[in-house]
């Protein structure tokens, strides 16, 4: 099982910082996501922005959420 979120903070150009419960600290980069389905909401960066952590992953106002083990495996060392 890998490390879950703990903290995360939206950066510029639709990327997070990811802080995990084993203190690693990664970047996920969203704008992939941005062009399948209801992840295009995303691209609107005040909803972006509200992103939160939440019981291991991180979410957002709309209840969109991602695998906190995608979070860990495709997210890049700082």
């Amino acid at each position: 099982m890998n490390p879950r979120v703990i903290a995360v903070k939206p950066l510029p150009c639709f990327k997070l910082q990811l802080t995990f419960a084993n203190q690693e600290q990664k970047i996920f980069d969203v704008s992939s996501y941005l062009t399948l389905g209801i992840f295009a909401e995303l691209s609107d960066p005040s909803l972006f922005n509200q992103v939160r952590a939440f019981n291991g992953s991180i979410i957002w106002p709309n209840e969109l959420d991602l695998d906190p083990d995608t979070l860990y495996l495709d997210s890049q060392h700082q």
